[in-house]
């Protein structure tokens, strides 16, 4: 019996996380299993889908894949470490097939324009996904960088560049805050 009801801040326990995974895998047809992904695996490749994934994936995923952002953690089911096992080995037309068409009953949306299966960007993307593992710390430096952000962000990255260079500031409205 359920005392707390039907959180979205629980973690799963065991028996539903597996059901999940089940349903996951049962929700990709078969046919999307074997497909190779066609965009080879170079470094210019891996740079473009680490700026995509930094703008687009990051707000939930984050930089790392481990899923641990204030979105994330608010999501039920929570992202996937996209680091372990469950994610990697997926076939590359498994997750493709899942950027593509999103997740029922997740957050993860589906973000293919069509159903071409040349689309470049979640190609790279699936390349970038099996590189989360080997990410460095330069990595997560830079993807940080790409990250959106938010206009008080960018004020305050304007008004400490203004302040470097010896102009004056005007003084905001909102406090100050770290990030």
């Amino acid at each position: 019996m359920r005392s707390r009801g039907f959180s979205a801040k629980d973690e799963p326990g065991g028996i539903e996380a597996l059901l999940a995974r089940r349903l996951r895998l049962l929700a990709i047809p078969g046919s999307a299993r074997g497909v190779v992904n066609p965009i080879a695996d170079n470094p210019e490749v891996l740079t473009e889908a680490m700026e995509h994934f930094a703008d687009h994936c990051a707000s939930c995923h984050g930089n790392d894949g481990v899923g641990q952002t204030a979105i994330g953690k608010g999501m039920y089911p929570k992202p996937p470490d996209m680091r372990l096992a469950a994610t990697q080995n997926l076939t590359d037309g498994e997750l493709y097939y899942i950027i593509q068409n999103g997740v029922r009953f997740t957050g993860m949306p589906a973000f293919g324009v069509s159903d071409n299966a040349h689309d470049e960007a979640s190609w790279k993307l699936v390349r970038f996904i099996r590189h989360l593992p080997q990410l460095t710390d330069v990595e997560l430096v830079r993807m940080k960088d790409l990250n959106p952000k938010t206009p008080a962000d960018l004020k305050e990255e304007e008004d400490i560049k203004k302040f470097l260079e010896g102009n004056d500031i005007e003084p905001s409205n909102e406090g100050h805050k770290h990030h």
